[in-house]
């Protein structure tokens, strides 16, 4: 395994990329209501990223081993949908959610986040999956500083989410980062505390834990990239990119609309 430690170039980089992933978030924020497409939502999207940001929509034309190339600019995972939900004709309806996941390309490097949407008025389950997805990400967040290992942050995850009841999704992980899209380290959401490859200064990767209201077993539809729940539960997720500090983390695509750590989050020794 070959985890890249960046340089301080290529840290200021992944800076710049990581807000502007945040942003375009910050951007379709208003747009999410009632009656919006997904695919709408896609296009204006890559509008912005394109015409606006200067950046490339990493997911368009991605292409993976063994995957057909995804054809559109961002996901769009909706209610039962755990990840890579394609954009499409889909209206969006009052008490949906969904996650809208971004990746840029600036300057030839991936800022990497997602974000979970209420629409409308949501029920009291879907509004505490979304909370509790949110406070997941932040607890393995939370867990990372050099010294630590990767196991540290699964099991933080883990264990929040098991013990309100719900379930963490297996087969889909956090990853490493930078001129590539996917790189070393894997980021798994799940495991046990001080296992793992130890976290050092200058890695950087992304957290993204996928939560289940019910049980953890996904199936793929047949568009070959969307990801549903076996149970139809509802799932959600969110996701930043984090560069591991000398003395902590820092998250790298925070933005001026991102939600900040969660009060209810205690800090780790």
């Amino acid at each position: 395994m070959s985890i890249t430690l960046k340089t301080p170039e290529e840290i200021a980089k992944m800076r710049v990329t990581g807000r502007l992933a945040g942003e375009v978030l910050d951007y379709i924020t208003p747009f999410v209501k009632p009656g919006v497409t997904t695919g709408e939502l896609d296009r204006l999207c890559h509008d912005y990223m394109v015409n606006v940001q200067g950046c490339i929509p990493a997911p368009l034309n991605y292409a993976p081993s063994g995957y057909k190339p995804y054809p559109k600019s961002i996901c769009t995972s909706v209610n039962h949908q755990v990840c890579h939900g394609v954009p499409g004709d889909k209206q969006l309806k009052n008490g949906d959610i969904v996650n809208l996941d971004i990746t840029t390309i600036k300057q030839g490097y991936h800022g990497d986040t997602s974000r979970m949407f209420i629409v409308g008025n949501a029920s009291i389950q879907a509004n505490r999956l979304c909370e509790l997805a949110f406070e997941c990400l932040w607890m393995g967040i939370d867990q990372v500083r050099p010294g630590a290992h990767l196991g540290d942050i699964g099991h933080a995850i883990q264990h929040y989410a098991e013990r309100a009841g719900c379930s963490v999704v297996r087969e889909f992980c956090g990853h490493g980062i930078g001129r590539k899209f996917h790189e070393e380290p894997q980021v798994v959401h799940y495991g046990q505390a001080g296992t793992g490859i130890e976290l050092k200064t200058n890695m950087i990767f992304t957290i993204e834990p996928m939560i289940n209201a019910g049980k953890a077993a996904i199936r793929e539809l047949a568009d070959g990239w969307t990801i549903v729940t076996k149970d139809h539960s509802l799932s959600a997720q969110w996701e930043h990119t984090i560069l591991v500090t000398d003395t902590g983390y820092e998250v790298l695509t925070q933005s001026a609309g991102s939600r900040s750590r969660p009060s209810s989050i205690k800090s780790s020794p």
